[in-house]
């Protein structure tokens, strides 16, 4: 052990460790928000006007531990540690756990309000089923558990790293990787796509034609509880946290339907309603349709009264190309449309640029600058084009399990925070 150069008015200290007591003190100061050196600073100090030192800790196999202290701190608690016959080890042990014991894990800060997350474009093809799990993952992710998540402070850097560096593909990246907490989230995946697609990703089976659905829901002709549709996503990422709420075929029929159905506008919300109490956020994952559908979609994610601008609205997917630029004009015509017809209040979370991969020239680069461009709605997450997504589906994985420390994985835990 020992106290080399001093760094401004801290000396560096070296000593030794538990790996789970190093472990648990790394996830406790991320999720509170504070420096390592900070907590045993506070920590020794705390150990050092003790009457007494506390229970022994397990100190088997400890390994090299560094941090930077006050230089007197050091020196005091090198004498109350002989004066308690103990080792530095010892010491050093006690005095992290007591920290750890005074600062308890914090709550999940959960909204007042279920959040109410509509990903569309009526275009398909461009990855909202994948978004939509992704995103759905990234929010509920054990909170005891550091993941990379990639800090992007500025997205425009990604668009002047792709102008400058075309060639290099998506290994360029201008942005930060940060290990932080889960965000530990009770989430429901509602497939509301006839095509099942997010159904199927995540091997869940479609619901069958002859039994309920949310289409009979929906058309008022409900054949049960809403709710015993529902199947976890069983992974120990998410502990019982993430659910899903299959489709079915029938969806293929739910604009017809929906016709003859009296505020048809707020079918979505009439089906989904008591199913809301149990969860944080509830992600949509909607058809490529501008149909009534996509009415009952937007409306379910309209700004309720007493709601923060912002907490619920609709996630726009596109890929920088042309042909989302069409489809999103489209698609904010009909919001814009619903708006003023119904006189709703519904925000846009964002435009999430999805499978982006810079090596497609300038179409790609310029494209994506355009996405930047527009500002309201600003882009909220880009999503590289790589193989491991794939992998996932064709495993029926999900994402953030099959590849946690991916490049996609880590860009939907950016989104997660984003639009947070």
């Amino acid at each position: 052990m020992s106290s080399p150069a001093t760094s401004n008015d801290r000396a560096k200290v070296v000593s030794k460790l538990p790996g789970w007591l190093r472990q648990n003190l790394k996830i406790r100061t991320a999720q509170l928000g504070i420096e390592i050196q900070t907590a045993v600073e506070q920590g020794l100090a705390a150990w050092c006007s003790l009457a007494s030192a506390t229970a022994t800790v397990d100190t088997a196999g400890a390994e090299s531990f560094s941090t930077f202290l006050p230089p007197d701190q050091w020196e005091e608690f090198r004498r109350t540690a002989d004066d308690r016959r103990v080792s530095l080890i010892q010491g050093l042990a006690q005095s992290v756990q007591l920290w750890l014991d005074t600062n308890p894990t914090p709550d999940v800060q959960r909204p007042d309000v279920t959040r109410r997350i509509v990903v569309c474009n009526q275009k398909g093809g461009v990855g909202k089923t994948a978004i939509t799990a992704g995103l759905g993952e990234a929010l509920s992710e054990d909170s005891n558990t550091l993941h990379s998540v990639r800090v992007a402070k500025a997205l425009a850097a990604a668009v002047r790293a792709s102008e400058t560096h075309p060639d290099a593909g998506d290994d360029t990246d201008p942005l930060d990787i940060e290990k932080l907490p889960g965000l530990g989230l009770r989430v429901l995946l509602v497939d509301f796509d006839p095509q099942c697609h997010l159904t199927n990703q995540l091997g869940a089976a479609p619901l069958p034609m002859n039994g309920d659905s949310l289409t009979n829901h929906m058309a008022g002709d409900p054949k049960g509880d809403l709710q015993d549709l529902i199947v976890s996503v069983d992974d120990a990422n998410f502990d019982g946290r993430l659910h899903l709420l299959p489709a079915c075929h029938d969806a293929f029929l739910l604009d017809v339907r929906l016709s003859a159905v009296r505020a048809r506008e707020a079918a979505l919300e009439r089906a989904l309603l008591p199913l809301e109490a149990d969860y944080d956020v509830i992600l949509v994952d909607c058809p490529p349709s501008l149909g009534l559908s996509m009415d009952a979609a937007a409306y379910y994610g309209r700004r309720r009264d007493g709601e923060t601008p912002g907490q619920s609205g609709a996630l726009i997917v596109v890929q920088a190309e042309d042909s989302s630029a069409d489809a999103y004009e489209l698609l904010t015509n009909q919001i814009e449309d619903l708006r003023n017809d119904l006189g709703l209040e519904l925000d846009y979370l964002g435009i999430v640029v999805n499978l982006y991969d810079s090596r497609r020239g300038y179409i790609a680069t310029s494209s994506l600058q355009g996405w930047v461009d527009i500002k309201d709605p600003r882009v909220v997450g880009l999503i590289s084009d790589l193989k491991e997504q794939k992998e996932a589906v064709r495993m029926k994985q999900p994402l953030l399990s099959y590849a946690p420390s991916s490049q996609q994985a880590v860009g939907m835990r950016a989104l997660a925070r984003e639009i947070s």
